[in-house]
């Protein structure tokens, strides 16, 4: 690989991290502090990107379409929840038909199973259009590349800061202890079910703002986008703990971005040495299944130190 295509490599590395890092977030929540294993992810993430593209080609602001499209993800999350906690349905099953009813849902809103958001400003031309202006020229490949990398990387620590000042709250606490040890903090006067409700709905808001950045900057949106990123997310989150160990919540939220990045290189690696783009769920389970395997073989490792 010659330098130009490590180049290539790492810018796309950082884009499609950054990108796909608050799809990290979401899995993070439920995943290791929540202990809930919620599958409407793959349905909350292509809802993202079918919100924010039917709204864009109605011709909202980027702005107001991705905080719909948010706000869709919380309530996807919500429904769950509330199938989980109030009609006593098992987590994965209340995934499950919600993720399912999410399909009928999106053609609903799309009325088709792909929008194209080519010739639609998005959230990237907004933000980007002050700067070829004060350049005097469009931006080529590269430099919109990186000016996208450096927005994507100041909203990541704009929700970065607001995701763990909320899991540092007492609110955040409660839900994280619901987690823990939902018997003890039932004990305590806690309603748990209110606290699955706000988690859960949380972590699907934030995996649908990853499928609305997503949709406009590969420039679609797709009923089918969401296949795979449950595990994609859960391989994120799992390589960061392989690297960083069980630590405090901060360490959390960045190991997660650090596992996503890592991630995005590991796969953009794969299809470089010539592996298909048709491999890449291969690819994923594969990565998840070493980042699983982590752990074990360095406990095996420490014992045999010793």
């Amino acid at each position: 690989m010659d330098l130009v295509q490590l180049r290539v490599v790492v810018v796309n590395m950082f884009e499609q991290g950054f990108l796909f890092a608050f799809l990290a977030f979401g899995v993070l929540m439920t995943f290791r502090f929540f202990r809930f294993p919620d599958l409407t992810a793959e349905g909350s993430y292509p809802l993202g990107g079918a919100v924010v593209a039917t709204l864009l080609v109605a011709g909202l602001s980027p702005f107001v379409a991705i905080g719909v499209a948010v706000l869709a993800g919380v309530m996807a999350g919500v429904i769950t929840a509330l199938i989980h906690t109030k009609l006593k349905i098992n987590p994965i099953i209340a995934g499950i038909i919600t993720m399912t009813a999410n399909y009928s849902i999106m053609l609903r809103i799309m009325g088709r199973s792909n929008i194209p958001l080519l010739n639609v400003d998005t959230i990237f031309e907004v933000v980007l259009s002050p700067l070829e202006v004060a350049l005097g020229h469009p931006l080529i490949l590269l430099e919109k590349s990186l000016a996208t990398i450096l927005f994507l990387a100041v909203l990541l620590v704009v929700v970065s800061l607001l995701f763990y000042w909320f899991l540092r709250t007492d609110l955040g606490l409660a839900v994280r202890a619901t987690g823990e040890n939902e018997a003890m903090i039932r004990s305590l006067g806690v309603n748990t079910d209110n606290t699955k409700i706000i988690g859960v709905g949380i972590s699907n808001g934030l995996i649908a703002l990853s499928g609305a950045l997503v949709a406009q900057n590969h420039g679609f949106a797709d009923v089918g986008m969401g296949i795979g990123v449950l595990v994609a997310g859960a391989a994120a989150v799992l390589i960061g703990e392989s690297i960083f160990g069980d630590r405090t919540v901060g360490w959390w939220i960045v190991a997660s971005i650090v596992g996503m990045l890592i991630y995005r290189l590991l796969v953009a690696l794969a299809l470089r040495v010539g592996l298909r783009p048709t491999d890449l769920k291969l690819i994923t389970a594969v990565l998840l299944l070493l980042a699983l395997s982590v752990p074990k073989w360095r406990t095996q490792l420490t014992r045999g130190g010793a």
